[in-house]
């Protein structure tokens, strides 16, 4: 993976067309390092943005288990209460709002939650997080709760910065961006780094620019495959191409299932169907639905969420996403307490389950605190990555200015046979990742005009003239 100094003096083309090579690679080179070039100069800023922002999010798993200790732990008791008792004293100390989840205790020292919609105060699509004490049904705390993981206000601050700036729904395109052109850059990177002659790849005993291309080069080498991951994981629930990519899992039939919701129903479509929740005692209560999700074979941890109308069921679903993983959900009938419906998360289509695990590790669940330390390094290397290429390109202007730009012609001597394919494969990409497709249109159409006012002012003549810039 490299970034936008990524040129050296002896790998950017002398003219604006190379010689044309018997080996098909060769002709490919120049092009890659333009685009690898360009696309570093337009995106890094946004891949800094989105690398120092992962970083913290990343570390605000730990983080968040110290900030909010009191509230997430408790001494442990003899017995823990019936999950009804510690519902009832959530309420009876924040009685505003709806009981729209409940997450038992999960661990002998863990408190359970009690999530609360429509609280005043509290963001839209967040709800506050009641915690009490399993064994005494004391409260000892209320938080803002956001997301299926249960980020708290330190871990859901950072989240938001990360995936959109704290700027809501225009904000998401900035990290649809990076994400867009980061797998670009990345393969761009391996395949110009790779092609390199190895003597020159080398770091030891070398300085100056040279030194920063071997750093740059060899560090991007190693972690491209993480970069490509991220990429591909990110885009999965981005804005445009997230639908475009949930579009098509759902016309392959891979879309995420989900158990149903009402009294005695087939598999659903996607999410849970739990609406507005409604009253956590409903029916046969907390206690009998827990049971009969137990008797499922439902460990813990656990969400129950309580039945959205009268012609609804509660829906219990297991919440771990950490490896190995448990997704298996069970609706229960409020009025006789029997299980209507069960959904095993092995029965998952593969799309779906490979969605799934994929996310869960982009965001550092899925192997805990390896994981988490995994992340923090991948998003290290592309800060450095990131200096280092703007370093080249400060060194190429020889350290008073940066360099001039790779120059223009390249793709002139890429035969046809490999350059048809290669614009049919590339407009399909646009189509399908609009944040890749539109500002790569862009830059070739500023490239063009520029290119031809330089050409009619005389400074540069296609197929065998010298840089114009």
């Amino acid at each position: 993976m490299t970034t936008p100094g990524s040129t050296t003096t002896d790998e950017a083309p002398k003219d604006a067309t190379p010689a044309p090579s018997r080996n098909t690679r060769a002709p490919l080179r120049p092009l890659i390092l333009r685009l690898h070039f360009y696309a570093g100069v337009l995106v890094a800023p946004f891949l800094l943005v989105a690398a120092v922002t992962g970083l913290l999010y990343a570390a605000s798993f730990q983080a968040e288990k110290v900030v909010y200790d009191h509230e997430l732990t408790v001494p442990v008791g003899r017995e823990k209460l019936p999950v009804s008792e510690q519902v009832a004293a959530a309420r009876e100390a924040r009685p505003e709002g709806t009981v729209s989840a409940v997450r038992p205790s999960p661990e002998a020292d863990a408190t359970t939650r009690v999530m609360l919609s429509g609280v005043p105060g509290v963001d839209e699509g967040h709800t506050l997080a009641v915690f009490v004490d399993p064994y005494t049904a004391k409260v000892r705390g209320s938080l803002e709760q956001y997301g299926s993981t249960g980020a708290l206000p330190l871990r859901t601050w950072i989240d938001e910065f990360h995936r959109d700036l704290h700027l809501g729904e225009p904000g998401r395109l900035y990290s649809e961006l990076a994400a867009s052109w980061l797998w670009v850059i990345s393969a761009g990177g391996l395949v110009l780094w790779f092609s390199r002659r190895r003597a020159l790849r080398k770091v030891r005993g070398t300085s100056g620019r040279r030194r920063t291309l071997g750093l740059h080069g060899g560090v991007g080498a190693w972690a491209a495959a993480g970069f490509l991951f991220l990429s591909a994981t990110g885009l999965t629930w981005s804005a445009y191409a997230g639908a475009n990519i949930d579009e098509l899992r759902t016309s392959l039939r891979q879309a995420t299932p989900s158990v149903s919701a009402s009294a005695g129903g087939e598999h659903a479509g996607h999410g849970f169907a739990a609406g507005r929740a409604g009253d956590a005692a409903h029916g046969v209560g907390l206690d009998k639905v827990l049971a009969a999700a137990r008797a499922e074979g439902l460990g813990d941890p656990v969400e129950i969420v309580p039945p959205a109308d009268a012609k609804s069921a509660y829906v219990v679903k297991q919440v771990q996403r950490s490896w190995p993983e448990k997704q298996d959900s069970v609706a229960v009938d409020p009025a006789s307490g029997e299980v209507t419906d069960v959904l095993r998360f092995a029965d998952y289509p593969v799309l779906a389950k490979l969605t799934r695990w994929g996310i869960d590790l982009h965001t550092g669940i899925l192997f805990g605190l390896a994981n988490q330390i995994a992340l923090m390094l991948l998003a290290l290397c592309l800060i450095l990555l990131i200096v280092w290429g703007y370093r080249m390109w400060w060194q190429r202007g020889r350290g008073s200015t940066f360099g001039r730009p790779v120059p223009r012609g390249a793709w002139q001597v890429v035969p046809p046979q490999i350059l048809v394919p290669l614009l049919a494969g590339v407009a399909v990409l646009g189509y399908f990742l609009p944040l890749f497709g539109i500002p790569l249109a862009a830059f070739l159409a500023v490239d063009i005009l520029l290119g031809e006012i330089a050409h009619r002012r005389g400074r540069r003549s296609y197929g065998s003239g010298t840089p114009a810039r």
